[in-house]
């Protein structure tokens, strides 16, 4: 198990990769972001994506799955998140992208209040398959820390 003992300034991890569909970007714009360039090509075409693109928000779920299936499968103590900071959206997602996630950890701190927990920031970064960030932000992470 990965306690936050066991996190340092400066770790780097690259994971995930993400094949985006056609079909899930309509359905996830179909149901929460109902923009017309993310539903239809002839409404994208008109704008600056050129071809239907996926939400944000979306780009931001697929991240998420990403993060979440990473943090199964190395086994961290983690707690959720208390929200993210800097989120941008740097470049379109289209339909046929894969995508994948480098992270950097830039703060680690032990709870003043709370001896058990803590939390890091960590700077990640979205790329599609050209290498191109797609996305970034920094999150806020709560974990465990190693019990005595």
């Amino acid at each position: 198990m990965i306690y936050l003992e066991d996190i340092e300034v400066g770790q780097r991890a690259s994971f995930g990769s993400y094949h985006v569909t056609r079909e899930e970007v309509i359905a996830f714009a179909s149901k929460y972001d109902k923009q017309p360039f993310h539903l239809s090509d002839e409404a994208a075409a008109k704008t600056h994506f050129g071809r239907i693109a996926a939400s944000g928000w979306h780009t931001c779920a697929m991240t998420m799955a990403m993060i979440a299936e990473n943090v199964v499968a190395t086994e961290q103590a983690g707690l959720g998140s208390p929200g993210v900071d800097e989120l941008r959206w740097l470049k379109p997602v289209y339909p046929g992208d894969t995508l994948r996630v480098e992270s950097e950890i830039v703060e680690v701190r032990p709870s003043r209040s709370k001896p058990e927990i803590g939390s890091f920031r960590t700077a990640v970064t979205v790329f599609n398959q050209d290498d191109v960030p797609v996305l970034t932000f920094t999150s806020i992470v709560l974990m465990r820390r190693r019990p005595a």
